[in-house]
């Protein structure tokens, strides 16, 4: 056996940057259990080191496995991992308010971090054979369909934070397929709108405080279905004139005109039947955390407040305030970058930055390294979920982005999504080790 051979199809400066931020997860996970007069009040760390361990040899199984045998059993782990959603939901153990984790023998898994892999490699499948009607709406329509499925009944958990990261996947997926852009457009300007308008009753409530004659025609059913029913009749207008005149503007009206009356659809259906009441608040106090500084905003506030604590060069290993007094929750997993960052300051947040990089750079440049079609796909869509996961957690712990819930990759606390992300490393690191291959 050539061992220079295999050493060199191994891309180092990927698993060097994820081992780096592994050994930085367990230090700040020990770190998070210290009290403030120095006691170590948890073994979270230990149970860390052990899913390293067991991560590790889900990384070797993945990077070993041939991803066209992947590919052939994509719709079987798809169909598998559904179904085990819909187990977790009637089934599954309760915790922070959320039907999120099953226990098998003894541990406890978050089956919708597997859903997410298993969701890419189906998509990538499906994409990849349907590769000359790429741009249809068929096409977009299908794949639309196979995200919604896993999307919405994690929404139903309800856990918004790991259902939002399918959007990315499928964005990424789909604009690297060479889909219709706009379908996506589409799908992007509906979901900002749809967004907006479920946010604003709650703006006009509790930020606002006085009423606003458009934002409360959003909160009275009565008056929406006459806005839904005139903005239908202007599409049917529209269409009519598409007909008979053949003018691209009736298209372009349709277009903008469905958007809106989808959005309102959607954000009142949020409003009403999906969301929670704590949810909507976590919107609602991202815009101010001040509307409630000892409830739902104290999370947001703490968490700012360690990061900016943290100066350029932090306050030192160990020596963290905000965590070792305990004002920070959930410390371990959702806030470990604001540990992080305030024991090692703006170098450490840089540092931990810089190793991200590397891991999407080095991911982007085995997508050009790949042989076949469904290879890119598969990882385009890894890459857009290890970007949206360091994104949307990094940006709540500094104030940018709502609170949701979701774990930093290979730094937070957690076997589900630690193994999850070595398992996309896996894949990865398959597809760059085959390069040679025709």
């Amino acid at each position: 056996m050539d061992v220079g051979k295999s050493l060199s199809r191994i891309d180092f400066f990927m698993l060097a940057a994820v081992f780096v931020l592994m050994f930085l997860g367990v230090m700040f996970i020990y770190s998070s259990g210290i009290s403030s007069i120095g006691v170590n009040t948890s073994n979270e760390y230990v149970k860390q080191v052990v899913r390293i361990i067991s991560g590790l040899f889900v990384l070797v199984f993945f990077s070993l496995y041939d991803i066209e045998k992947i590919k052939s059993i994509s719709l079987i782990t798809y169909l598998f991992l559904i179904f085990v959603l819909i187990y977790t939901r009637l089934f599954g153990t309760l915790v922070n308010g959320a039907r999120s984790w099953i226990y098998v023998g003894g541990f406890v898994f978050q089956p919708s971090e597997f859903t997410k892999l298993t969701t890419i490699l189906f998509l990538g499948k499906y994409l990849d054979d349907n590769q000359k009607d790429i741009r249809s709406l068929k096409v977009f329509i299908t794949s639309f369909i196979i995200i919604s499925i896993p999307f919405g009944l994690i929404l139903l958990q309800p856990d918004m934070g790991t259902a939002s990261v399918y959007i990315p996947i499928f964005l990424a997926m789909l604009f690297i397929s060479g889909c219709n852009i706009k379908y996506l457009t589409y799908l992007i300007l509906l979901g900002a709108l749809t967004l907006v308008l479920t946010m604003l009753p709650g703006w006009e409530t509790y930020i606002l405080q006085s009423n606003n004659t458009f934002v409360s025609v959003l909160t009275e059913p009565r008056l929406i279905l006459y806005l839904i029913g005139s903005i239908t009749f202007s599409i049917l207008l529209s269409l009519i004139g598409l007909l008979y005149f053949k003018k691209e503007y009736f298209n372009w009206l349709i277009y903008f005109f469905s958007i809106i009356v989808f959005s309102l659809i959607l954000s009142f259906v949020a409003r009403e039947y999906v969301l929670k009441d704590y949810q909507i608040m976590r919107l609602i106090v991202f815009m101010n955390p001040q509307v409630d500084p000892l409830n739902f905003g104290w999370n947001i506030i703490q968490a700012t407040t360690a990061v900016g604590s943290g100066g350029f060069s932090g306050k030192g290993f160990l020596q963290g305030t905000q965590s070792h007094y305990q004002f920070l929750p959930e410390q371990s997993t959702d806030f470990i970058f604001s540990i992080l960052s305030e024991e090692l300051g703006f170098l450490g947040a840089l540092l931990v930055f810089g190793l991200f990089l590397i891991i999407l750079i080095r991911g982007l440049l085995i997508l050009t390294y790949a042989k076949n079609n469904f290879s890119i796909l598969v990882g385009s869509g890894i890459i857009g979920m290890i970007f949206f996961h360091v994104i949307l957690n990094v940006g709540m712990n500094i104030g940018l982005m709502p609170i949701t819930g979701i774990p930093l990759f290979f730094l937070s606390y957690g076997g589900s999504s630690l193994w999850t992300a070595l398992a996309g490393i896996g894949i990865l690191q398959g597809i760059y080790q085959r390069r040679y291959r025709n």
